[in-house]
């Protein structure tokens, strides 16, 4: 393969900018840009060490820097690489790529580097996505998840089952091809037992996907209630800014108003919502009416209550549509005395939230109880997921399959009709690793990364 060479960190001003070269002639095309004070030339160089020099451009100096060298197999590519450094601003970080090219290097694809460190054997498929869901990760929790990935959480839990399938296909090749000496061997019940575990444990796997889009994206969260029991000023707390128009004036809120925040490493994406009552105003009614919609796009709702006011007809119905909601119950304006009555909200909603959405402590008790509803709360984040639609289809397909053959073996079919369909699951599994994703898989993979990476 080709030298390729790109800038590996972000486009912009910044101290020091690095170009990343990979390729058997790494060091040669470094060697060509850039000159150690030492003496000591870049081929030279043992993996694992650095040295100060300057970086040319033929004859024309263009910088000073660091120069960086990794050796094979022990770089990130698994192919000799090299990295300079050099003061940050864009126009002195192209001017030194541009160099490397004029050295003999080639332009890096995006996500060229990642692709070959998969191609060396450094990465599996699901570890190399993981490395752009590392690089987009705008909270705790999803970081947190996506570096388990990056280690090989999600492969090993793949690997499992594949190794459970492939026993169980060796097992059924040995009893077609030497009957006679396996008829003792097969036990039907014991390897109906296999399958319906692996098929449970992919169910499992499959399952892990909507939680890990809560935690990547955020989860939807609706703040309702009926007018003027602090929704907005719960948006407010929540967000840290004066989002929403507060006002003692029913129907202030009419649109939604929505704002992603990471509270606590858990992202949230709020929607303040108009109050719910009848109401002959035209615009306001529409505000309810959108208010409803929200409510059914939403994975959590923070249904608000005035602790301070009896509970109202209008109260009433907002319970009856969060009926089949998960529901986090806020008893809102606890700094007042108590004239709702918290034990029917209790009953409704399970444990009620008292808290003054005017005091700044009380986001973080909001947050929490947001990602316990979402069930990210009770989440191992460190035991590998499903993170995309690519890896759910493949997984999908498997266990599918994996019914399919323990469906066939229950019936009584032919044993090497259940190995074909065993096959078939254990073949999407080793697709969604990346062991044997053909060639389209693994470039539409690498097309949501950046040049550089």
């Amino acid at each position: 393969m080709k030298t390729i060479a790109a800038i590996a960190t972000p486009h912009g001003e910044g101290g020091i900018a690095v170009i990343r070269i990979s390729g058997s002639g790494a060091a040669d095309i470094a060697g060509r840009v850039f000159a150690p004070v030492s003496g000591k030339s870049a081929a030279e160089m043992k993996g694992y060490t650095a040295c100060y020099g300057e970086i040319h451009d033929g004859e024309k100096r263009l910088d000073d820097g660091v120069l960086l060298m990794f050796r094979a197999p022990h770089s990130y590519t698994g192919e000799d690489t090299a990295e300079i450094s050099c003061h940050g601003g864009m126009y002195a970080a192209k001017r030194v790529l541009a160099a490397c090219y004029s050295a003999g290097a080639v332009p890096a694809q995006a996500g060229e580097f990642t692709k070959r460190a998969l191609l060396n054997g450094k990465l599996s498929l699901t570890q190399a996505e993981a490395v752009a869901d590392v690089i987009s990760a705008q909270n705790e929790q999803f970081l947190l998840c996506a570096r388990s990935q990056r280690e090989g959480a999600l492969y090993r839990r793949i690997r499992a089952e594949a190794d459970e399938l492939l026993s169980i296909i060796t097992l059924i090749q040995a009893w077609i091809d030497y009957p006679d000496e396996m008829e003792d061997e097969f036990d039907g019940n014991l390897e109906a037992d296999r399958l319906r575990g692996i098929a449970g444990h992919l169910g499992s796997l499959i399952e892990s996907h909507g939680e890990g889009q809560l935690i990547r994206d955020g989860i939807p969260c609706a703040i309702v209630g009926r007018p003027n029991v602090g929704k907005s000023t719960l948006m407010n707390l929540l967000t840290g800014t004066e989002r929403s128009i507060v006002t003692d004036i029913e129907g202030t809120t009419r649109d939604i108003v929505e704002e992603t925040v990471t509270l606590g490493g858990v992202m949230l994406r709020l929607a303040d919502c108009a109050g719910i009552r009848e109401t002959d105003d035209v615009v306001e009614s529409i505000g309810v009416e959108r208010m409803i919609k929200k409510l059914g796009e939403s994975s959590v709702v923070l249904a608000v209550f005035d602790l301070s006011r009896p509970l109202s007809d209008d109260d009433s119905r907002l319970m009856e549509l969060l009926s089949d909601k998960k529901v986090v119950c806020i008893a809102n304006k606890n700094d007042l005395d108590v004239q709702a009555d918290v034990a029917e909200l209790e009953r409704r909603f399970g444990k009620a939230i008292r808290i003054s959405a005017k005091d700044p402590e009380c986001a973080e008790t909001v947050a929490r109880a947001v990602a316990e509803t979402a069930g990210i709360g009770k989440l191992d984040l460190t035991a590998g997921f499903i993170a995309n639609e690519r890896q759910r289809k493949c997984a999908e397909e498997a266990r599918d399959f994996t019914v399919q053959a323990l469906e066939a073996l229950e019936s009584g079919m032919t044993l090497d009709a259940v190995g074909i369909m065993c096959e078939n699951a254990l073949d999407r599994l080793y697709e969604l690793s990346g062991e044997q994703a053909g060639e389209a898989v693994v470039d539409s993979v690498f097309r949501r990364f950046c040049v550089g990476k």
